[in-house]
């Protein structure tokens, strides 16, 4: 059965990036621009992983993240948050929120199929 991934990120060319990456490596992909529509596409989805931007319209990353935890259903879920963000202050923010893994864009995607298979193993 393949895995399931929900991304939520604003950009549509990053959106589209992980679409092609995820589908190519065989995972069912999942989309949102932002951490309001994440949550309304998460429980129809039921993601085995979920890769999250933190710089978001509506509700931004930490607050999606929040959101999912505080769902009993989605606690063990994944979170692997993919920004252009590096401050060590934001990292941990994110980890505090529940965040699994960080990765910083550009995004290589081998690396990006090797996290996900790494958090879902």
């Amino acid at each position: 059965m393949k895995k399931k991934v929900l991304t939520v990120d604003d950009s549509r060319t990053i959106r589209n990036m992980l679409l092609v990456t995820l589908n190519n490596a065989g995972f069912e992909t999942f989309q949102a621009e932002d951490g309001v529509e994440g949550l309304e596409v998460l429980e129809g989805a039921n993601p085995d992983v979920i890769v999250t931007d933190i710089n978001m319209p509506r509700l931004d990353g930490f607050g999606f993240i929040e959101g999912v935890r505080r769902n009993e259903k989605y606690r063990a879920v994944p979170i692997l948050v993919l920004t252009t963000e590096s401050d060590a202050e934001k990292k941990n923010r994110a980890r505090q929120a529940g965040a699994t893994g960080w990765i910083v864009k550009p995004f290589d995607p081998a690396k990006l199929i090797d996290a996900i298979e790494r958090v879902t193993a």
